[in-house]
């Protein structure tokens, strides 16, 4: 599993550490691993140009001390110091000894377009707000030419949060220390990280950390597995309440990624009942509503409901978990959501969230960590907020998790359907609402992936990829 921490948790480990080193020796274990990284992306380090845009902080000594590093190895290193009077002074020694040189007043610019390689010590994790405007024009120039390397996060992103506010360095590749900040995890910042190198420097953390990100063998010891002794019913029944007379394919994508999560029967309940028999004659279908569905032991509702209020509430009222998506977002009760006593899943895109929170979608988009933590909240429910990074949040707090597998090529009609139908069959088989949403976003964003390769798919190729992303987990 991958973790993310915040910035006051990192500088706690930080002081501990460097508390029990000698002075500069942590500051030198991540100037080592930043240097072996900028070399592996340089191929030949001999004869390479590399700039260093150095801030005040301790992520242009960091910078310095690795641009020393380079500087012995053969690369001609030139430092452009953005504030010279707050400069790391002892990095700046070292480079200046590893024979690197500080660039004169208004060569920054042009010696960034040249570079073969630009790193990044311009702001540290503990940075807000964007680039400072006499930072603007370098970060624009590194974009010209040579490889950006950020130092531990890109400089202007906001290290705890994954905010951008105004003018951000463009990364290749960031090299983090200790371990990932939650601004390399979560859009908008995770576009500007480029790939991400962890490297680690010794640092004790705590076991709860801000992010999670599961990996394969997470997600393989939550799938649920048939035993020789398990029935349909034993394995779970999945309600679906989807689909309307105006949007019958809801209904059929909702219960083809049911039908592909793990429960042993699918029920479905509405007025898109042939079309769903039409496609998956297994489904158990009725048209008397949820209560006389028969036996489930979790319910979607919502997909492409329309105004289907009543069924929503009838939905809300059954003591099993629930997942409600789409539609079922803006007609359920948020008294009656906050008030269940089974384990509720809400699974809002960017818009619905924003309906929901009373805001404009720019806001939820621009601070998804807060938006999906203020919902879970809000609403006393666990919450799965879709989009470029998904994220999924507990009412209780603790870790919220991050979907690692997303893919653009997911961004299609019906594609949120599948994925609903998907988390509540894992609810039905019996995973917690946390793990059922994370196991879900995980399945469905590797079948998107498997699906795509590359060229655009629809939603219902990605429910038929779903079972090859399930063996990809756990084979």
């Amino acid at each position: 599993m991958r973790t993310a921490y915040s910035v006051e948790t990192v500088r706690n480990a930080e002081r501990e550490l460097m508390a029990r080193l000698p002075e500069g020796a942590l500051m030198q274990r991540a100037a080592a691993g930043l240097a072996a990284a900028c070399a592996d992306l340089l191929g030949r380090v001999y004869g390479s140009r590399v700039v260093l845009l150095v801030g005040s902080g301790d992520n242009g000594g960091d910078a310095l001390y690795a641009g020393a590093r380079l500087a012995r190895r053969g690369a001609g290193v030139a430092a452009v110091l953005l504030a010279p009077e707050r400069t790391h002074a002892a990095g700046l020694a070292a480079l200046r000894r590893a024979g690197g040189r500080v660039a004169r007043a208004g060569e920054g610019e042009a010696l960034v377009e040249g570079a073969d390689l630009v790193l990044d010590g311009i702001v540290g994790i503990g940075g807000k707000g964007g680039l400072r405007p006499d930072a603007v024009p370098l970060a624009a120039a590194g974009r010209s030419r040579g490889a950006v390397v950020a130092v531990d996060l890109p400089s202007g992103v906001d290290a705890d949060t994954g905010e951008v506010h105004g003018v951000a360095v463009q990364a290749d590749l960031t090299v983090t220390f200790g371990t990932h900040k939650p601004g390399l995890l979560i859009d908008p910042a995770r576009e500007y990280a480029g790939s991400v190198r962890l490297v680690d420097i010794g640092l004790e953390l705590p076991p709860e950390p801000e992010l999670e990100a599961l990996q394969h063998e997470d997600v393989a010891r939550l799938l649920p597995v048939p035993r020789a002794e398990s029935d349909k019913y034993r394995r779970g029944v999945v309600g679906i309440a989807a689909g309307s007379a105006r949007y019958p394919g809801a209904a059929v994508l909702a219960v083809s990624g049911a039908l592909r999560g793990g429960a042993g029967a699918v029920r479905y309940v509405g007025p898109a009942g042939d079309a769903v028999i039409a496609r998956f004659p297994e489904t158990l279908v009725s048209d008397q509503g949820p209560k006389q569905a028969g036996r489930v032991q979790a319910w979607v509702v919502g997909p492409g409901a329309g105004d289907d209020a009543a069924t929503v509430a009838e939905v809300l009222a059954a003591d099993v978990p629930v997942l409600i998506d789409a539609d079922g977002l803006r007609l359920a009760d948020a008294e009656v959501v906050r008030g269940r006593r089974a384990p509720t899943l809400m699974t809002p895109h960017a818009g619905e969230a924003a309906a929901l929170l009373g805001v404009e979608r720019g806001e939820v988009e621009g601070g998804r960590l807060a938006a999906v933590r203020e919902l879970a909240r809000r609403y006393g429910a666990t919450v799965l907020l879709k989009g470029s990074t998904t994220l999924v949040a507990d009412s209780g707090g603790g870790a919220v998790r991050v979907n690692p597998t997303g893919t653009g090529w997911l961004a299609t009609a019906g594609s949120g359907d599948v994925l609903s139908g998907l988390g509540g069959s894992l609810l039905a088989a019996g995973l917690s609402a946390v793990d059922a949403g994370s196991a879900g976003a995980y399945l469905h964003g590797l079948a998107g992936r498997l699906a795509a390769e590359g060229a655009p798919v629809g939603a219902h190729d990605v429910a038929d990829a779903v079972p090859e992303a399930w063996r990809n987990v756990v084979g």
